[in-house]
């Protein structure tokens, strides 16, 4: 009986034991990158698997048939993992600028146009456009209106607007049915620049948002009150750079591209709470999709 009990208490030890080693694993992720100096994937080691050969991304994402659909500033394109071309959209002129890649449910593309008329255009499978959104950035200075655009399950327009200090929701005719505003007081003033640069539309119905200049990333609900929000102060450290591209993963925790930073961290993930329990240091990252996590397909909302 002695011997059993001492069985069982050396079971329940190696188990309490097992469950402190796989609770402190060391996080990896394979991620996709778009960024100045490298557009590709990167797998959990850190390894090149896919480079599109093109730097210089600003969006994009792998598809759920593992193509990638990506946007430069000239041009959008949709690779097989040979790199062939599936699908290809060119700029009409070389004063505009691409900013979107996004890949809907009508098969269709949304992708943002910045220039003399700023809009959003979904542009069907032979590069015809079906749709055009009219956007108001509130500047002319097309490199500055406006950013990564996603298209919510409600048929409207997520849109950051950088120089007009706020976040707005268009209906397919271009009516502004919502705002996010950046230059509140709750976040400072207009000389902290706090630019909208991601804008997403969460499960919880919020929505997360990325602050350039301002190194911050803040989360409103959808009457615009901030229920979320980091910063350097938070982090107690200086990781936050000219954040870009920024993502809420399945778990809770979000992770944020440091633009802007010209050495160490790159990409970093964080809890609630502001542990920072991942780094990436590497290449420069402008937009990005965590694709695993030690192993295992992230079940978050993947186009972010």
């Amino acid at each position: 009986m002695i011997r059993n009990t001492l069985k069982k208490l050396f079971i329940i030890k190696f188990l309490l034991a097992s469950l402190v080693f796989y609770g402190q694993q060391e996080i990896k992720h394979a991620v996709f990158i778009a960024g100045p100096q490298f557009t590709g994937i990167l797998d959990e080691q850190n390894k090149e698997v896919w480079n599109s050969g093109k730097p210089g991304a600003r969006d994009g994402y792998v598809l759920p048939n593992g193509n990638l659909l990506i946007c430069w500033a000239d041009e959008v394109k949709e690779f097989n993992k040979k790199k062939e071309v599936i699908f290809s959209y060119h700029r009409p002129a070389p004063d505009i600028e691409l900013g979107t890649a996004c890949r809907l449910k009508n098969g269709n593309t949304l992708i943002s146009v910045s220039g003399k008329m700023p809009r959003l255009i979904e542009v069907n499978k032979k590069g015809l456009i079906k749709i055009a959104v009219p956007l108001q950035p509130e500047t002319e200075n097309v490199h500055m209106q406006t950013r990564m655009a996603r298209k919510l399950d409600n048929g409207n327009y997520l849109v950051p607007h950088l120089l007009a200090f706020a976040v707005k929701e268009y209906t397919a005719n271009g009516t502004i049915v919502n705002v996010f505003k950046t230059d509140i007081p709750a976040l400072g003033t207009r000389q902290d620049e706090n630019w909208p640069f991601s804008a997403i539309r969460l499960e919880n119905k919020n929505t997360l948002v990325s602050l350039t200049h301002g190194n911050k990333v803040v989360e409103f609900d959808p009457e615009g009150k901030i229920t979320w929000k980091v910063d350097n102060e938070d982090l107690n450290e200086d990781l936050l750079r000219d954040p870009c591209g920024v993502q809420r993963l399945a778990n809770g925790n979000t992770v944020i591209a440091s633009y802007g930073a010209t050495s160490g961290v790159k990409l970093f993930e964080i809890t609630p709470e502001y542990k920072v329990v991942w780094r990436y240091v590497g290449f420069n990252v402008h937009e990005f999709q965590i694709l695993t996590t030690n192993g295992k397909p992230e079940k978050g909302k993947l186009l972010k």
